[in-house]
């Protein structure tokens, strides 16, 4: 099986977490759409797949820093939004931001800066993804599917 196989047996069941997790999520610092692009950084494996008891999935958060320049110009748009009545439109022409700027940042490419300003946010993504793996197992062990999810993640 490929490496992705186990994953694609749990699709249906990510849908249900994510819908079960919500509140986490609300009651969390991250808003929705920050939180779906939190999860876009986060990759679940299984560790210790062929042991029934050591077996768990673990949220691999090591990319979430590279999506932090993004969070934050999320974040100053819900604020300008929430600040500036009914002001939408014109997005920041020559202020940079925007997903190019993220991605030449992630890079290296962009003027960075910051430091362990992020960290604190970075830390608290990586619990609250590590949170959804735990929810996650949890619904495949008392849906009964936890043992061929890990048989998959083995092979």
């Amino acid at each position: 099986m490929t490496e992705r196989a186990w994953q694609d047996l749990i699709v249906g069941d990510r849908m249900a977490v994510d819908q079960e997790f919500a509140q986490q999520v609300t009651d969390s610092q991250f808003s929705r759409q920050e939180w779906g692009l939190i999860m876009t950084a986060v990759e679940f494996e299984i560790e210790n797949p062929g042991d029934a008891d050591q077996a768990r999935i673990v949220a691999d958060t090591s990319k979430i820093e590279q999506v932090m320049p993004e969070l934050e110009n999320i974040r100053n748009q819900m604020n300008s939004m929430a600040g500036g009545a009914g002001g939408g439109g014109g997005g920041k022409q020559g202020g940079g931001g925007g997903v190019f700027d993220s991605v030449k940042d992630a890079l290296g490419l962009g003027g960075g800066g910051g430091g362990g300003a992020d960290q604190d946010r970075i830390d608290d993504a990586s619990r609250l993804a590590q949170a959804y793996a735990d929810e996650l197992q949890q619904r495949l062990e008392s849906q009964g599917k936890w043992a061929k999810v890990r048989e998959a993640a083995a092979n």
